[in-house]
């Protein structure tokens, strides 16, 4: 688990995921959500790389969760994030994305990081840049292409 001044962040385990799923009323995020715990059971190893991270306050109030899409045999780990409505404009989904950054990058196989974001989205661009992310000239499924790099 991840501890931050406001947050807790932690990988999902296989039953935390299963019940998640299940309380999802839309089936492009269910399938999502689905689709990380399939890669969980199928790497192992690498749980973590594949799970749902679930993003709470200290008080245990879930608002939001992140993910990361596997880790690439090069070293390079994509990041998706959200942060439930109610609860945007406070600046967890930065404070969530530096934590697990932090994370990411103390794993010596891990050389960058990459995010997609639609380029109307202001607020999860605002995030990227918050926590050192800069655009690579790629356009991905998702959108615009961000990446950090490992100091």
């Amino acid at each position: 688990m991840l501890e931050t001044r406001r947050l807790k962040i932690y990988a999902a385990s296989q039953d935390i995921m299963k019940q998640f799923i299940e309380t999802q009323t839309i089936d492009i995020l269910k399938a999502a959500y689905t689709e990380m715990l399939d890669g969980c059971l199928d790497h192992p190893d690498q749980w973590e790389w594949y799970a749902i991270w679930m993003i709470e306050l200290k008080d245990n109030t879930h608002i939001g969760e992140l993910c990361f899409k596997g880790l690439s045999a090069d070293g390079i780990a994509e990041i998706g994030y959200g942060i439930s409505e109610e609860f945007q404009n406070n600046g967890y989904a930065t404070e969530a994305v530096k934590a697990v950054l932090e994370w990411a990058f103390s794993h010596s196989e891990v050389s960058a990081v990459e995010a997609e974001t639609d380029s109307d989205n202001t607020a999860s661009k605002r995030v990227l840049e918050k926590c050192g992310f800069a655009l690579n000239g790629i356009i991905g499924e998702e959108g615009l292409r961000w990446t950090v790099f490992k100091n």
